[in-house]
């Protein structure tokens, strides 16, 4: 039953247009799905009224939960999903099978693993503990009103799991060939160095911005910030952007700006990275801003990334190398309440044209989350 439950659901997860920031009809659909199964859901708006838009509000999410005692395992993921862009063979948003894949934006991330997760959930009895799914509608955007405020909804209601396993698509060559028990930190900063406008042939008149920030940036290429753990690859510092906007070719130009971002392990942590850069930006004359998108965490191996291995090797005859490469997920949040590993889908298509999910993996990954949950509650 399981094997057509994890299709149908995916397809109707994907049927819901729901691009970053998501609301509406897909929360309608999972709600649809959970209710039925003995569920209290809870959905609620965030970042509504006089928001900056940049945050990307307003944002709905869910939070849904069947109690029954014991230990409280949860399942964490989102719904929102990257714009589709152009060039698709069929509609993104329309669910096509052809041959033994399932297209459709979303497929792998990550509307296949809510369906897979959804779909075990057939198949674990309602008294064998609590399990939970903490569901945002962004976690392709800025994030800040998605798992964040779902987090503040658990703590509210005084229910915070014992273990929250991530269904990221974290799986490379094939299904169950890695997870993620860590991720490294982000913080991108903007550099500005003011200088005055002046004309090229009076060179000692103006005061050229250029040079200053070519320094600073000689300089930062110049930081080596650490050289790995056992676990994460050296931090890395990387110039992203450098800007003048000069179109004038006898102008000398008023201001010059770059941009850096530095993905750090857990040897870093984000503020202090910021004030390295700021005293090193501020002394060759310039200005600097930034935002920590989060900071490197670990979840050393444990009982969840056992369960994990166990339940692959069970369905797949592989074991999933543990590993904190990558970008940043929401288990940047949930890892300060409990333990948090990511595990999922191949991630080969995902934000691509024609995303598409093997139907077969979804079969799998539903009884693999089904093992993992079984496991995780002490049934």
């Amino acid at each position: 039953m399981t094997d057509a439950l994890a299709l149908n659901y995916a397809q109707r997860l994907i049927s819901c247009e729901s691009v970053t920031p998501a609301q509406g009809a897909v929360f309608d659909a999972l709600e649809d799905m959970l209710k039925p199964l003995g569920f209290r859901v809870d959905r609620f708006v965030s970042g509504t009224g006089d928001d900056n838009p940049a945050h990307g509000a307003p944002v709905e999410n869910l939070f849904a939960i069947r109690e029954s005692g014991g230990r409280h395992f949860a399942f964490a993921g989102h719904l929102d999903v990257v714009p589709p862009g152009a060039g698709w063979a069929s509609d993104p948003f329309v669910p096509q099978i052809k041959g033994d894949l399932l297209h459709g934006r979303g497929a792998v991330d990550m509307k296949g693993s809510i369906a897979a997760f959804v779909a075990a959930l057939h198949e674990i009895p309602a008294d064998a503990g609590t399990i939970s799914l903490i569901i945002t509608g962004d976690e392709e955007g800025p994030a800040i009103y998605g798992t964040r405020a779902l987090i503040d909804h658990m703590h509210a209601l005084g229910t915070i799991p014992d273990a929250c396993l991530v269904g990221e698509p974290t799986s490379v060559n094939r299904l169950g060939d890695m997870m993620k028990i860590g991720r490294r930190g982000s913080v991108n900063m903007w550099i500005s160095v003011a200088g005055t406008q002046g004309h090229v042939a009076y060179p000692h008149l103006a005061d050229n911005p250029i040079p200053k920030l070519v320094a600073i940036l000689s300089e930062i290429e110049a930081i080596s910030l650490d050289a790995g753990t056992d676990w994460f690859q050296p931090s890395n510092i990387e110039i992203t952007d450098l800007a003048v906007g000069n179109k004038a070719t006898n102008v000398i130009p008023a201001k010059a700006e770059a941009r850096l971002s530095i993905r750090f392990n857990d040897l870093q942590n984000g503020e202090a990275l910021v004030a390295r850069m700021q005293e090193l930006v501020e002394k060759g004359g310039g200005t600097l801003t930034a935002m920590i998108s989060g900071e490197a965490f670990l979840t050393p191996p444990g009982e969840l990334s056992a369960a994990i291995s166990e339940a692959v090797e069970g369905v797949m005859g592989i074991t999933p190398e543990p590993s904190t490469t990558g970008g940043t997920s929401d288990a940047r949040f949930l890892t300060k309440i409990c333990p948090v590993v990511e595990f999922g889908l191949c991630n080969a298509t995902m934000h691509k044209l024609d995303e598409a999910v093997a139907i077969a993996d979804l079969t799998a990954l539903t009884e693999i989350y089904r093992r993992v949950a079984i496991r995780m509650l002490g049934s």
